[in-house]
Parts: C-alpha cells; structure tokens; sequence
C-alpha cells in the first residue's frame, strides 16, 4: 500500500459511504446509521447505485478520469457480493477514500482491492462505477 496518501485526522462522524457523498456530517449504511428514505435498507450493489443516483450518480463501464465528471467505485467482496467500502475520484485521477472511522487518504484504485497478508483482500472487488456530471 505504498501509494496511499494520509489526507485527513481520524474522524468517526462519517464513512466511506458518506465520504463517497461529499457527507462529513453522519455515518451513512443501510443497516444501521442514515439512509436516503428513498431506498431500500438492503445491503446490496443495487441499493448502492440508488442511494448514489439521487446524488446524481448513473452507472458507467469506466474507472478512467473524464473531463466534467465525477465518479464513485463500489466495492464488494467476491464472496457474497455485498458492499464493503466506497471511493470517490479527484480532480487528478486518484481516488479518496474514508478507511471506516479511521483516516481519509488518497490511492490509486485497485490500492484497496490487493491481498494483505493474514486479512485477505481488504475491501474485495471495484463492482461498481458510477458518474455524474459536474459543471
């Protein structure tokens, strides 16, 4: 994990999911802590994509930077394919990510998905990419 950049203090105010969200202000998760009403209390890909969708966020095929907008990777782990962690990417490529009530820090994508040794893949899978479009 030599490309990970400590960006913040720890903070147990707020998530991964809510960091995703532009949201400091609460601890965001389906089961437990703030939701949209809007959505489903389920932990699943689907339920992720529409919280994420009334912010704007529309699926895409592609994690690479694209001028006018910003985009959200969600991740899962291959096991049972419920979400594990959320990041959202910077102006200049990097992603930034809320390592749960620990610190913010900017990485490369698939920084999070590698093995670590004695704990497995730390976050799973990037199964998701969403974009929305900023002005």
């Amino acid at each position: 994990m030599s490309d990970i950049v400590f960006t913040s203090p720890e903070d147990m105010h707020y998530n991964c999911i809510a960091w995703a969200a532009e949201d400091v202000t609460r601890f965001w998760w389906p089961l437990g802590g703030y939701w949209p009403p809007e959505v489903e209390r389920e932990l699943t890909i689907e339920t992720f994509i529409k919280a994420y969708g009334l912010l704007g966020y529309e699926p895409c095929s592609s994690d690479e930077k694209e001028q006018g907008f910003q985009k959200i990777a969600i991740f899962a782990r291959p096991d049972d394919k419920k979400p594990t962690h959320a990041a959202r990417q910077l102006d200049n490529g990097r992603w930034t990510s809320k390592l749960g009530p620990s610190y913010d820090i900017e990485h490369d994508l698939h920084t999070l998905t590698a093995d670590i040794p004695a704990l497995g893949p730390l976050y799973g899978d990037v199964v998701g990419i969403l974009r929305r479009r900023i002005s």
